[in-house]
């Protein structure tokens, strides 16, 4: 069996492969605190739960944008499972080329969200992922991955609401019944939904008219599903997309390590 993992600023996203088959995903809090011994007996409870014996996780790929957690991570696994994980990273091939003027800037999550976004949806395609940041990634019809857009995810900016505003309350962030909120609480939910909802559109449609109109939209992410649900622009809500992009991403290297090293630069990450 193959485990991903990917390695974000909130959350750490499991998965485990049987073959092309996903068996079972987690979802934990990122805790920069946490041990190699820690993250070790966190995965034994997880397997233990789904009752899967670790001796059958033959390999492992990690994705990670913190880079403190990428070594304690490979830590854990050496240690608890006997295995020597692959880390996306310069070196590994991705299998898409990367039209970036810096490929080495581009967050390895980008990049597999990317690389499973095209094999399973094709392209042109834009992929937004709402994490502590909401991003935006292009990618051509010939699979290429151009580029794309930074934001402010709905958790950093709301919070600086709360924060910056002391007099208005925290709020359950659901659809309120109306865009025109009649007291506080549904004001709040309103411009938080309803606002990012329109900046999800709003960019999505200058990113698809910049690749020739019609394009391929899928979001991913902690809250794709409920800005996917009021989004006019997304089409397809995939939450565990970027372990798909990571097992891609896997079986394209498994056969290839050793013939890296010739492979272009514009190529690997």
């Amino acid at each position: 069996m193959l485990l991903t993992v990917d390695i974000g600023n909130t959350n750490i996203v499991s998965g485990l492969y049987q073959e092309d088959s996903l068996v079972t995903d987690w979802r934990v809090s990122t805790n920069r605190a946490s041990t190699a011994d820690e993250y070790g007996i966190l995965l034994l409870q997880l397997l233990a739960y789904d009752q899967i014996d670790r001796s059958r996780i033959q390999a492992a790929i990690i994705s990670s944008v913190v880079p403190p957690l990428t070594s304690t991570m490979q830590d854990a696994l050496q240690k608890f499972f006997r295995i020597k994980p692959m880390v996306v990273g310069p070196g590994i091939k991705s299998g898409m080329p990367i039209r970036y003027e810096d490929p080495r800037e581009v967050g390895a999550d980008r990049i597999v969200n990317s690389v499973g976004a095209y094999a399973k949806y094709g392209g042109p395609a834009v992929v937004v992922d709402f994490g502590t940041a909401t991003t935006f990634d292009a990618i051509s019809e010939r699979g290429e991955y151009l580029g794309g857009a930074i934001s402010p995810g709905i958790g950093i900016s709301t919070e600086a609401l709360f924060d910056r505003a002391s007099k208005l309350p925290r709020v359950e962030l659901i659809r309120p019944p109306a865009a025109i909120g009649k007291n506080t609480v549904a004001s709040i939910q309103s411009g938080i939904l309803f606002g990012f909802v329109a900046q999800v559109d709003g960019l999505v449609r200058r990113i698809a008219s910049e690749l020739g109109g019609q394009v391929q939209v899928i979001a991913t992410g902690g809250l794709a599903s409920l800005i996917g649900s009021e989004s006019r622009t997304i089409e397809h809500v995939d939450l565990l997309l970027t372990l798909e992009g990571l097992r891609i991403i896997y079986q394209r290297n498994r056969e290839e390590r050793s013939s890296r090293t010739g492979s272009k630069p514009q190529d690997h990450l």
